[in-house]
């Protein structure tokens, strides 16, 4: 064995490998490259970039392109270095980096807005929340999921502290909470240098969206408690885009309720939870 002839030491389970986060798990090992993307995005100051659904357009047809702007090769070339070693572990994102890739012999100012549409992610928050879904103290649940991009890097699910009256007041509380989480991750990333502004959060709920958005106090909302108005100031701010959602792109209903098979199915692929026995 290699312990009986060099001296070794046991510093636990590998995390990081040449700019890949690894997962490992009894499903098997994961590997994501998290913070290699935002130091990418931060590089080549994108860390602000208007957020995109998809890698390139279905119209892109990128041909050469003789009267273009030239853009810095070098520029050029070290964006298109790093999205390839991205592919290691997006392969969603290969063809548009490849296509990309054929013109870095020539850049322009085309063929570099493209590149830029690659780079394009997003900061995305759902609420959502039962009413008196409990049984014995008539508490309501809140949840609430945080997606980086495509990607779910954060959930909730948890027994509100009080009981509600209505629906409406469970569920502006259940944005109160996803608030102060998004305010959080904004906060976090902007240690990276990723500088996000009127981050959305979807709520499904039309009267709760109604109450964040009217500072002012009246019948319905006097007896709730001050702390749960947090959001408030913050929609104010600019800070949270708080919108409503239809019940069913709802994706928190899989964190606050009981759901049919083919309900929990969808809202579990939604999310990007794979199921491995349909992979395997």
């Amino acid at each position: 064995m290699i312990a009986k002839e060099f001296e070794m030491s046991m510093i636990g389970e590998l995390a990081f490998f040449l700019g890949f986060q690894i997962k490992q798990l009894k499903e098997g090992t994961f590997i994501y490259q998290e913070k290699y993307t935002r130091d990418l995005l931060k590089r080549f100051k994108m860390d602000d970039c208007k957020p995109i659904d998809t890698p390139i357009s279905t119209n892109t047809a990128l041909e050469v392109d003789e009267s273009g702007i030239k853009v810095d090769q070098t520029l050029y070339r070290s964006m298109i270095g790093s999205l390839l070693y991205l592919c290691a572990s997006r392969p969603d994102i290969m063809f548009s980096v490849c296509l990309c890739a054929q013109f870095q012999a020539d850049p322009k100012e085309s063929y570099l807005t493209v590149v830029k549409r690659i780079l394009s992610f997003e900061l995305l928050g759902y609420s959502d929340s039962d009413f008196a879904g409990c049984r014995v103290e008539r508490k309501s649940t809140s949840g609430g999921c945080y997606l980086l991009g495509h990607s779910l890097v954060s959930w909730s699910s948890k027994k509100q502290n009080c009981v509600s009256l209505s629906t409406a007041e469970a569920e502006y509380i259940a944005a109160g909470s996803c608030c102060a989480q998004l305010i959080y991750m904004k906060q976090t990333l902007l240690d990276y240098g990723v500088k996000l502004s009127r981050v959305p959060l979807l709520c499904d709920n039309e009267s709760a969206v109604k109450l964040a958005n009217n500072p002012v106090q009246h019948s319905r909302t006097k007896h709730i408690d001050i702390r749960h108005h947090f959001i408030r100031d913050h929609v104010a701010k600019g800070d949270i885009l708080l919108r409503n959602v239809g019940t069913k792109e709802q994706l928190v209903d899989i964190f606050t309720k009981p759901l049919d098979e083919s309900t929990f199915s969808k809202l579990r692929g939604e999310l990007n939870v794979l199921d491995l026995r349909a992979i395997m």
